[in-house]
């Protein structure tokens, strides 16, 4: 193993910092849960974890709680991701993943659409548009 040098170190700290903030939540509004109990890690779920960090990051957008649950009892359509965002329904993406996961980045919490087809627990019927 080399040794890191201290332009290395320095990167590697800006790094985890920018993980870190993404935990914290003081003054952000936007939460999104990834299911990562076993069922959702032998689906996938750490991909799509990793996407949706990278894609937030894409996009500059550091309103956004990032975080990891076990199982949300959905394990017949893991990966599964939770959405909580103002001024719209609470809702839980199933069949999630890296594709499905940029668009709920972009679609769901940037611009602030549904992403209906993988829609599968909440909102209401009469607010999935067809």
């Amino acid at each position: 193993m080399s040794k890191m040098t201290l332009e290395d170190l320095r990167k590697l700290r800006e790094t985890k910092k920018l993980e870190a903030s993404q935990r914290d939540t003081d003054g952000k509004e936007t939460l999104v849960i990834v299911g990562m109990g076993t069922c959702g890690i032998a689906a996938g779920a750490k991909e799509v974890l990793d996407v949706m960090l990278g894609e937030l990051k894409k996009v500059g957008n550091d309103n956004v709680i990032i975080r990891q649950a076990g199982c949300m009892g959905l394990c017949h359509v893991e990966p599964t991701v939770e959405v909580r965002t103002p001024g719209m329904p609470d809702t839980i993406y199933g069949k999630v993943d890296a594709t499905v996961a940029q668009k709920i980045v972009h679609q769901h919490i940037v611009d602030g659409h549904l992403v209906n087809k993988h829609v599968y627990d909440k909102p209401a019927a009469d607010i999935i548009k067809q």
